[in-house]
């Protein structure tokens, strides 16, 4: 179906020149209740990793020929990488879509990772590596760590279960000097159904990039046809140790909002005499209720679906989903709250509701971030991914910042940000319209209960500022599209060709307009920027890898004026192309969406292998 609305690894890139002239150009587990202690620990032997029988009975590899033979069998784990993340089907329940997330497949990928993660960090064999493991509510969740666990024991790693945890917690289980492990592990699927389920890989350094996932997939794919084959046996029960990481997560939390508030009269308490509402959908994000907002002094009657509940009965824990923003909504007003927050599944997105009941994601999340941001660093660079609006260019232009437009994906969206930084462009945000915000200031970790607390603490300076209005007045002035519209054309056949295919639509797309079939449309390109050919291509020595292909155009009329932009990508997560529409006048979505349908889809050939009847309903 159509969602229509209308307003009411770091790399040395060259700069993005026009960050120096304001000028944008397009660059391109353990349930949370109210308490709960931890367990102590399991002891007992690991096995032996290096393909050489163990003391109690161990395994042997088979030679990497035999895995080379059996191409197909090593595919389907290839197949289970998104980007820099490891997703697939856990559970039985979905049409068309086979369970390939087995116990066995998150074994051969953990003990690859931790391989890699040796090889990474040159530690000599015998050295111990720790690796915490976190994971969000799904049902797959236990049976799927069990794997886990006994994959990073097969390759030398102590492994610390911190059971329910966010996907930023398990990056900040590497930094937190009380634990500072050498990496992590986050299973979660974010916010798609609750069959699936997937990996989240975090260094010291970040999460991993999209080319280290390839890496460690390709690996785990000659491990995986060995066992399919019976040449390999099974270790002894790993050491798992059960730490309580969220605690100390929640105090670190809580220690940032004390002292940049720096309340006069209640240092310790300042949320007392606010009232935000919190909407967990079932996730992961009933912690900031009772042990960040509540242990301030906030007020947080009227909280919704905070018990963690892996089947999601009340909707997906998502920020860009309509009836969770609308539930909370409800509730803010219900409840005269100063602030709704809504979470997904893992907590590396976020998004709010402020007091008037205005929903605050996508765009305007970013120029709510981008309004704190750049009156705390006058200047900065904000780097967004390229479905952001004209409108929201403008706002930060309006504020003495600079937008650079970069590829979809929250990891290249960061990863931009770093470069611009090592090339000496201050870059303090980064933000994609799904939510993900990352801040230099925060380790570029996309963390959406850290974009809740800048917000937080925006909103009490505001009170004591003796201002009346909410955060959203920050953002009064932002233009929005008239129309903004996402449709999804699948891709037809056998999954192991979708990446294929998709690529090949995307760039048909492309050399349409570039042979000028498409008359009005013009590529955006990247002006005085290091990446061309519609955010695809960095064109510096080490450019940041390409974990799915897009280009954005623009369609104007015979009087050369804009009318709107569509950009077209290759999903990272699923077999579909997306086609994000936005149109400066009501109705220019359908319009466009018809021209795209008439001159390109049907006259290119591409509806032979795309499923194009969601665009011709819309367009009817």
């Amino acid at each position: 179906m159509a969602t229509v609305t209308t307003s009411s690894s770091p790399a040395t890139l060259q700069s993005c020149r026009h960050a120096s002239h304001g000028v944008v150009r397009y660059c391109p587990p353990l349930p949370w209740r109210r308490r709960r202690s931890f367990g102590q620990v399991t002891t007992k032997d690991t096995a032996s990793s290096q393909g050489q029988p163990s003391a109690t009975g161990g395994w042997v590899e088979a030679p990497v020929g035999v895995a080379a033979e059996a191409g197909e069998e090593g595919d389907s784990i290839r197949r289970l990488q998104n980007g820099p993340d490891v997703r697939g089907v856990a559970l039985e329940g979905e049409k068309g879509r086979l369970v390939d997330l087995t116990p066995l497949a998150v074994e051969v990928i953990a003990e690859s990772f931790g391989e890699w993660l040796r090889e990474e960090l040159q530690r000599p064999e015998g050295e111990e590596l720790r690796v915490s493991v976190g994971r969000d509510p799904r049902l797959s969740g236990a049976r799927l760590s069990a794997a886990l666990f006994a994959g990073l024991a097969r390759a030398g790693c102590s492994v610390f279960d911190m059971g329910l945890a966010t996907t930023p917690a398990c990056f900040m289980s590497t930094i937190l000097s009380r634990f500072n492990y050498d990496a992590s592990i986050m299973m979660t699927a974010s916010h798609l159904p609750y069959t699936r389920n997937g990996l989240k890989f975090f260094t010291k350094h970040g999460g991993l990039t999209s080319g280290d996932v390839e890496k460690i997939c390709d690996r785990a794919a000659q491990k995986y046809v060995a066992r399919k084959m019976g040449l390999g046996g099974r270790g002894t029960p790993p050491v798992v140790m059960r730490v309580d990481l969220m605690s100390a997560y929640s105090q670190h939390l809580r220690d940032i909002i004390k002292q940049r508030v720096a309340h006069p009269t209640h240092y310790d308490t300042p949320l007392k005499g606010f009232k935000v509402i919190v909407n967990a959908g079932n996730g992961c994000g009933g912690f900031f209720t009772w042990d960040v907002l509540e242990k301030l002094g906030a007020d947080t009657t009227g909280s919704l679906h905070l018990e963690p509940d892996g089947t999601f009965p009340n909707h997906m824990p998502n920020p860009e989903d309509a009836t969770a923003m609308s539930l909370t909504r409800d509730a803010v007003l219900a409840h005269g709250a100063d602030l709704g927050v809504v979470f997904d599944t893992d907590v590396d997105r976020s998004g709010v509701v402020d007091d008037t009941g205005a929903a605050i994601n996508g765009d305007r999340l970013i120029a709510l971030m981008s309004a704190i941001v750049l009156d705390e660093h006058p200047g900065t660079t904000v780097v967004t991914d390229a479905r952001a609006s004209d409108g929201l260019t403008r706002f930060i232009a309006s504020r003495g910042g600079h937008h650079c437009l970069y590829r979809v994906g929250y990891r290249n969206v960061i990863d931009k940000g770093v470069q611009l930084n090592i090339d000496g462009v201050e870059t303090h945000l980064m933000m994609e319209t799904t939510g993900h915000g990352a801040l230099k200031e925060n380790y570029f970790l996309d963390d959406g209960a850290y974009m809740v607390v800048k917000i937080v603490i925006e909103m009490v300076r505001m009170k004591l500022a003796g201002l009346e209005r909410g955060v959203g007045s920050l953002i009064m002035d932002l233009e929005e599209p008239a129309e903004s519209v996402l449709l999804r054309m699948n891709i037809l056949g056998e999954p192991k060709h979708a990446k294929q295919r998709g690529t090949m639509a995307v760039e048909a797309f492309k050399n349409y307009i570039q042979e000028d079939k498409l008359s009005g449309w013009v590529l955006d390109d990247c002006g005085d920027c290091s990446v061309s050919e519609g955010c695809l291509v960095d064109t510096n020595d080490h450019p940041i890898d390409i974990d799915a292909y897009m280009y954005r155009a623009k369609l104007y009329d015979e009087n050369k004026r804009p009318l709107g932009m569509v950009h077209v990508r290759q999903s990272v997560h699923n077999p579909n192309i997306a086609l994000n529409m936005q149109s400066y006048l009501p109705g220019g979505c359908k319009s466009m969406a018809k021209d795209l349908h008439e001159r390109f889809l049907l006259a290119s050939g591409v509806n032979e292998f795309l499923d194009t009847r969601e665009v011709e309903k819309f367009v009817k």
